[in-house]
């Protein structure tokens, strides 16, 4: 199981204000990959006295601590997960926006072995697939 974003804090030596609390449990809690403004808005419903401006410097703070990571899928605004150890990758509807996170382990040897063909140790990639759904 993993910690949530509140403990990987404290782990981190970060320090957490009240609203740096809310920030965290709010996306800790978050099952897809919410852009600042759409946290802005569901931390709002908290604690309405949290600002647009105090999100965008903690999601930043956690992002620099590798608390979060940041996604910068093509036509959109930056979109933010919990950094956890298990690696996956996505899959974007570019119509709604949607995220399918996958792990494929074909994908994951293919990799390996066009880095190795070229003479390289893969260290670390990202994959992003862009579709739309298909008409049933």
């Amino acid at each position: 199981m993993s910690l949530t974003i509140e403990k990987k804090c404290k782990a981190k030596g970060v320090k957490l204000t009240d609203q740096r609390k809310v920030i965290a449990k709010v996306m800790s809690e978050s099952t897809d990959h919410p852009n600042v403004d759409e946290l802005y808005n569901r931390v709002s419903k908290i604690d309405s006295k949290i600002s647009i401006a105090t999100v965008y410097r903690t999601v930043k703070l956690f992002e620099e601590s590798g608390i979060l990571a940041k996604h910068d899928f093509k036509g959109g605004k930056a979109r933010y997960e919990e950094l956890n150890e298990g690696h996956h990758d996505h899959l974007i509807d570019i119509k709604t926006g949607e995220i399918i996170e996958f792990v494929n382990e074909e994908i994951e040897e293919l990799q390996k072995k066009v880095a190795e063909k070229h003479g390289y140790d893969l260290v670390d990639h990202k994959l992003e697939l862009y579709g739309v759904k298909k008409k049933s």
